[in-house]
């Protein structure tokens, strides 16, 4: 579905949305299907497909599946990109930062960028204690109820799309620290305009990744996070 969004047409693809969100996920298509024929684009999906499979399965969740040499191929090529390059800084001027870095965020992050991030999801509750989910409806498992937080727009994007499609919790996958000096904005939802507003506890024991520094510390730690490279 990332290829062409168009799969979610099709049959396959209208019984993975139904599945997520039954009526809700009708409209969905109904709406976007109206969005396409007012645009005069076309509805059908222009992929080449290698194979089917179950609708809702994480290999084929729109019950297709293109070319997995292709995919190969690209993931191949994304790979061979080469990564942003951090702001240069003296290794002095952040050598308080690292320290900090390493005592307080490596449960979760890396130092060293070049590393793969580690594939475990982060648990809501834990990276936004202000979690508080209401049940706006049901699903058959493994999926989770549907949850919001009526407060915060920080778990909307996994209200129904989350891990537990393929039995895991409803939680954050972790990112690479990269390129955070241009970086207009941070967090899953977007709502923190800079490095200095995340790390100032003005946002509160509740808010989402509640991690601060003052004064020194936070300048420090903003330079490091803005140095961060995968060379």
């Amino acid at each position: 579905m990332l290829l062409d969004l168009r799969t979610i047409t099709t049959p396959g693809g209208r019984a993975f949305l139904n599945t997520l969100g039954g009526a809700a996920g009708d409209e969905i298509v109904a709406d976007y299907v109206s969005i396409l024929n007012a645009t005069g684009v076309r509805v059908e999906p222009q992929l080449e497909i290698s194979s089917t499979g179950m609708p809702g399965a994480e290999a084929t969740p729109a019950g297709v599946r293109v070319d997995n040499s292709k995919l190969m191929d690209m993931n191949a090529y994304l790979d061979g990109l080469a990564a942003p390059i951090g702001r240069q800084v003296a290794a002095a001027s952040i050598a308080n930062a690292r320290q900090l870095f390493r005592e307080n965020c490596t449960s979760y992050h890396n130092v060293d960028q070049s590393k793969f991030v580690p594939s475990m999801l982060i648990p809501m509750k834990t990276i936004f204690p202000g979690d508080n989910p209401v049940v706006l409806a049901q699903r058959m498992p493994p999926l989770n109820p549907i949850v919001n937080t009526v407060e915060s727009i920080f778990d909307d994007k996994m209200v129904v799309v989350n891990a537990s499609i393929r039995g895991d919790i409803r939680g954050i996958a972790l990112p690479l620290l990269l390129d955070l000096e241009r970086k207009p904005v941070f967090l899953h939802d977007n709502s923190v305009p800079t490095l200095d507003n995340l790390l100032d506890e003005s946002r509160g024991p509740l808010a989402p990744h509640p991690f601060y520094l003052s004064g020194q510390d936070r300048a420090d730690m903003i330079t490091l996070l803005e140095s961060f490279s995968a060379q």
